[in-house]
């Protein structure tokens, strides 16, 4: 059985905006745009947190919360653990597949994109996605970019403004553009 363009993205597959099925995509994220209009003015916590689960098609834990403005262009590739803090003005373009575990804080206006485009002139009208995994209690600092491929150790903290390119070890404090381990944290507590 043929794979979807949306499995295909996910499994990391390089993508021509020719493809035929490339329509399949611009429909899925006007529809996930429309969501989020409606979720954004929704000043009701319960509203909200029913009409952000439709758009990612699953449930939200109740102890994970999202501001707004909060911006996605998909949303079904995008999964949401328990005790998650999700400051306003965040984006997720999630089609490669974005997994935020437990216990993570996001600040404002932070960036994580899951897909992005090849380098060679001749194919930047191409999509790939590739996924980007947050693991538990990780903190991501204000304006932190976050790119294709990229997964974030437990307890880590990206700081403000940093750009992750690669992978950040468990308990790393990553900074800077691209961004690098700066310190390791010594936890008192167990992980």
């Amino acid at each position: 059985m043929a794979k979807t363009i949306f499995e295909r993205l996910h499994a990391g597959e390089t993508i021509a905006h020719s493809d035929p099925d490339f329509v399949l995509v611009h429909e899925a994220c006007s529809e996930t745009t429309a969501g989020l209009i409606a979720y954004n003015k929704e000043t009701d916590m319960q509203a909200s947190r029913i009409l952000l689960s439709g758009i990612l098609g699953r449930e939200i834990p109740e102890s994970t919360f999202v501001a707004k403005p909060f911006h996605i262009n998909y949303g079904k590739k995008l999964c949401l653990g328990h005790n998650i803090y999700i400051n306003m003005n965040c984006t997720m373009l999630d089609l490669g597949g974005i997994t935020i575990e437990d216990d993570v804080l996001i600040a404002p206006n932070v960036s994580i994109s899951s897909e992005g485009h090849p380098i060679e002139p001749e194919l930047r009208g191409h999509l790939f996605g590739k996924s980007v995994h947050i693991s538990r209690g990780a903190w991501l600092g204000m304006g932190a970019t976050i790119l294709p491929g990229v997964t974030i150790g437990r307890h880590a903290v990206v700081a403000a403004g940093a750009v992750v390119t690669s992978d950040v070890p468990d308990n790393a404090i990553v900074a800077g553009i691209p961004a690098r381990i700066i310190k390791m944290i010594e936890s008192k507590t167990s992980p």
